[in-house]
């Protein structure tokens, strides 16, 4: 299988299409198969289709989140399908950190280390110019980068032992202009990116330090909005496996180009 030419770090991928979605819309081998990976977020529209390409491809999904009705619904819509992987849920406040640190030893008992975290833990309020960005709105948002913060370390070991690792985040096509009335979104968004971009640069310094091949990747997607978008964020993080982690690692793929 070709790989996917690096791109360089940080780098927002350009033409018609990503080479990571066209790599998910090929009939190809799903390299994630047998992997386990972490849906933090998982209750949302994109959730369930993250769980159910993954859960196709034959990966091992653990779906988090804070409603135990809307994950069991997600669990039962999942297992309906003709599917090589599995699921099964887990309830956490991922905002807090004592929670986040107890699931990271739940998951690692019943299900051993984790090889990937797709995160989808977001929001949004905003409007009113930057007069109608309130304190209470931005803690709102805030949220999201909490819980990132708070994953991210309590499976750093995992993703970075494992063989081949993935980490992705969703932010916005509003961090190229950002507007007065999404001020708190976009900066929220800003350093959710900023430290996905840290967690790449981790991953390359400790395969450098062990004389390894990078193994690891760090992936920021953007969309505009995620409405309508949900199959191809699916596609495009199953996809991840398919390319090599030196070619995706500290990347900025936009979702929502046609």
């Amino acid at each position: 299988m070709p790989e996917t030419p690096a791109a360089p770090p940080g780098a927002v991928t350009s033409g018609a299409r990503s080479p990571v979605v066209e790599r998910a819309e090929r009939d190809e081998t799903p390299a994630v198969a047998g992997r386990l990976v972490l849906i933090a977020g998982a209750t949302s529209a994109s959730g369930t289709a993250a769980a159910r390409a993954l859960v196709a491809a034959g990966a091992r999904v653990v779906a988090v989140g804070r409603d135990s009705g809307r994950l069991d619904a997600l669990a039962a819509d999942v297992r309906t399908t003709d599917a090589a992987g599995s699921v099964r849920t887990e309830v956490c406040d991922l905002g807090d950190e004592a929670s986040v640190t107890a699931l990271a030893g739940r998951i690692h008992a019943a299900d051993g280390p984790v090889d990937g975290v797709l995160h989808l833990v977001g929001g949004w309020r905003g409007g009113g110019g930057l007069a109608g960005q309130t304190d209470a709105d931005y803690r709102f948002l805030e949220g999201s980068f909490t819980a990132l913060r708070h994953v991210t370390r309590a499976f750093d070991a995992d993703l970075r032992e494992s063989d081949a690792a993935r980490l992705a985040i969703v932010s916005s096509t509003a961090l190229d202009r950002p507007l007065a009335g999404g001020a708190n979104y976009a900066a929220v968004k800003a350093a959710s990116e900023a430290w996905a971009r840290a967690v790449a640069q981790g991953f390359a310094t400790a395969a450098r330090d062990a004389g390894a091949p990078l193994r690891a990747a760090s992936v920021v997607f953007r969309v505009k909005t995620l409405d309508g978008l949900e199959s191809r964020l699916a596609g495009a993080y199953t996809a991840l496996w398919n390319a090599d982690a030196a070619a995706v690692n500290d990347t900025v793929i936009d979702l929502s180009r046609a």
